[in-house]
């Protein structure tokens, strides 16, 4: 008679799952990406515009995945509607590049914003530690690698926040509502205390509105676009931990669509107490706008806050990661198309322990490198390709499925979804000519992926396309 094998628990209630949506797209991009799109855009008006389409975008795309997640509330998220809307592998190539290239980047990348912005209070762990110089080999080039305390206390970040979330799911979501109440409790803040307090800015010399377009706008505007999508970013990542939410089949559609909305409120009040305290040049000189938005109309020493909102924000951003990240190796494992540490539930914590640790080792292995920069580039154009395909796999669902249960179904379906698409295609489209050489490297690294998927679908007999449900 075989063991029973542990199932992971559902420890994350409707606070939680809203946290974790808005927690995770809240990261340092309303901080940092309103001065970089008012220089691509060119006048405020553009800037808000911007903003709104890239939260319709989202929302279309939440409208959709939402439907998948309540219909297959299960771990692994994309990698669960890809496989069985459009067949196995494209679900393992998915969490191929998620689970060995993206997430592990993403992580590295997040955790090392967090120094730099501590950084701010700490000005020694930017300090040297030794420096390297390496040749390349044959050529006459040298490059030089510097290894700064951030890197060890970047690990130290990845490898404390992952130990939290092997310690079981509620104490990471309790964690993840905590430092969500205070990044949202730091913007409104500067929101409702930059209107109350910001004397007459200087006038602006841009319109809020061009007086005309033209073609070069358009690039302009497509350019802003990819900062804003950037910073919507993450709206997905909840249904990875599907298994783990307190009664799916209402939290997640709710969770995705009101923490989407809810972004994209703070996003528009953020960048028009911005516009309202700064002429619209400051904007768009401002290497952190948020705090130069707040030196403005409360001085220098208030402005650090800011940079402490921002490490709360990166912390917060770090906590949601892992834990989501961590079910998508644990999911393809379960099926026996990924490596076998990934297995396996704690008896006590009932978290998916091995995946957790397997992740944390690769994050940081690369922000103890370095390479997590050039790895999270790589990952970007791939990423919203399997983002597209993710929210069309509801047109494969339904076809394939039609009697299985869903308890929520997409508003504006067969539109909202095929908007989407076809957003996020345009946008691949973009990134590809602007980055042909590192769009071609990432595409390469999912074709990497396929004789593993071969070696294992041939050795894994009982795999049949679909997750064993408890």
């Amino acid at each position: 008679m075989s063991e029973k094998r542990l199932e992971l628990v559902r420890g994350l209630g409707p606070a939680a799952a809203m946290a974790m949506v808005v927690g995770h797209i809240i990261g340092t991009g309303v901080f940092l990406v309103p001065s970089a799109m008012a220089r691509a855009t060119g006048s405020a008006g553009l800037v808000f515009l911007v903003w709104i389409v890239g939260g319709a975008l989202s929302l279309f795309g939440a409208l959709t995945i939402a439907e998948l997640g309540a219909a297959m509330p299960e771990a692994g998220g994309a990698y669960v509607y890809l496989k069985r809307g459009f067949g196995p592998m494209w679900g393992f190539l998915f969490g191929w590049m998620n689970n060995l290239v993206g997430k592990p980047a993403s992580i590295s990348t997040i955790a090392a914003g967090f120094l730099i912005f501590a950084g701010f209070f700490v000005p020694g762990v930017r300090t040297p530690i030794f420096t390297l110089h390496l040749n390349v080999p044959f050529t006459a080039h040298s490059s030089e690698f510097v290894f700064t305390w951030a890197q060890p206390l970047a690990a130290a970040a990845i490898a404390l926040v992952s130990f939290i979330n092997y310690l079981g799911v509620r104490l990471a979501g309790r964690l993840q509502v905590a430092l969500t109440c205070v990044k949202i409790g730091a913007i409104l803040a500067v929101v409702v205390l930059g209107f109350l307090f910001a004397g007459k800015r200087a006038p602006s010399a841009q319109p809020f509105l061009p007086p005309s377009l033209n073609l070069g706008m358009l690039a302009g505007f497509l350019t802003a676009m990819v900062g804003a999508l950037w910073a919507y970013d993450g709206w997905i990542d909840l249904t990875f931990a599907g298994s783990e939410i307190v009664e799916p089949q209402k939290n997640i559609p709710r969770a995705l669509v009101g923490g989407t909305i809810t972004v994209g409120v703070i996003y528009l009040l953020a960048n028009a107490v911005y516009f309202r305290v700064l002429p619209f040049e400051a904007v768009a000189s401002a290497p952190n706008v948020a705090s130069e938005t707040v030196r403005a109309f409360a001085g220098t020493r208030a402005a650090a806050w800011i940079t402490a909102a921002m490490v709360v924000s990166a912390f917060t951003t770090l906590n949601s990661s892992i834990l989501t990240g961590a079910r998508v190796p644990y999911a393809m494992a379960r099926d026996g198309l990924f490596f076998r540490v990934a297995d396996g539930v704690h008896p006590r914590f009932r978290t998916p322990s091995g995946s957790i640790v397997f992740q944390a080792v690769l994050a940081c292995i690369m922000v103890l490198t370095g390479q997590f920069e050039d790895l999270f580039s790589l990952f970007i154009f791939v990423q919203w390709i399997f983002y597209a395909l993710a929210v069309a796999s509801v047109y494969g669902s339904r076809r394939k499925e039609p009697d299985l249960a869903r308890p929520y179904r997409t508003w504006g379906y067969p539109v909202v979804p095929a908007i989407f698409v076809i957003g996020a295609g345009a946008l691949t489209v973009n990134l590809w000519l602007a980055r042909p050489g590192r769009s071609s490297i990432g595409l390469l690294l999912i074709l990497a992926g396929l004789p593993f998927y071969r070696r294992w679908q041939g050795k894994n007999a009982k795999y049949d396309g679909t997750e064993s449900r408890a």
